[in-house]
């Protein structure tokens, strides 16, 4: 089956990432793999320190895959998997992809302000030469019914 990968962050422009990915797996028959990533500098303290924020962050990260979970479900029939990597962002992404044979779309949500798309979009598409598999980017401002017209 081939899936989609979305990345769960903290930008708005994320959500429209997850609806696309979960309406192009609807359509076409395919899953959703939603890939969060924890950067090492939020455990740079004490070893006991380090652990306790990395429960959290992984706590924090269950709860919002939960939401996109639910909606998914509910709404695409779709039923998502959750991988939760730690380390630099943008190499963990590209060694998720490569590490997983059914992944067969990167979706990122591009950010709308005049600062550009994000810093994922802008790393991703200078190593999408050497991808082994394409990248939508979402335009983070696509209205609900745009996206559905496209998917």
């Amino acid at each position: 089956m081939r899936k989609f990968l979305v990345v769960l962050d903290d930008s708005r422009e994320c959500l429209n990432a997850m609806r696309f990915a979960a309406m192009r797996a609807a359509h076409t028959g395919g899953g959703v793999t939603v890939l969060s990533v924890i950067p090492p500098d939020e455990f740079n303290h004490w070893i006991g320190v380090a652990e306790v924020m990395r429960e959290e962050a992984r706590e924090r990260i269950h709860a919002h895959f939960e939401v996109f979970a639910k909606w998914m479900r509910d709404k695409q029939g779709v039923e998502p998997e959750l991988a939760i990597r730690e380390g630099e962002p943008v190499p963990q992404i590209i060694e998720h992809v490569r590490a997983d044979p059914e992944i067969g779309v990167l979706v990122l949500g591009a950010g709308t302000d005049k600062k550009g798309p994000g810093p994922l979009v802008t790393q991703l598409t200078k190593n999408s030469g050497s991808l082994p598999i394409p990248i939508t980017i979402v335009p983070g401002d696509l209205s609900k019914e745009k996206l559905e017209e496209i998917t």
